[in-house]
């Protein structure tokens, strides 16, 4: 292997690495945004198959959102 070899090759290994720094957060997004998804089919198939009679006993318990989070709801 030559020195313009190991040039192209350190090159291409820059390259390539960039590219992954650019496209990681969107592909974090895209899978954040599957999984919010996911969990708020999933509550409305909860609220749609759950009777109107329901006891509290059985219901998931609900708790009010931290101070640290009732700022970004």
């Amino acid at each position: 292997m030559n020195t313009t070899q190991t040039e192209a090759l350190i090159a291409m290994v820059a390259v390539l690495g960039l590219f992954v720094l650019m496209v990681a957060p969107a592909v974090i997004g895209i899978l954040r945004d599957r999984r919010i998804d996911r969990q708020i089919r999933r509550a409305r198939a909860t609220l749609v198959t759950e009777p109107p009679g329901m006891p509290a006993a059985s219901r998931p318990e609900h708790r009010a959102a931290s101070p640290r989070h009732a700022r970004a709801a």
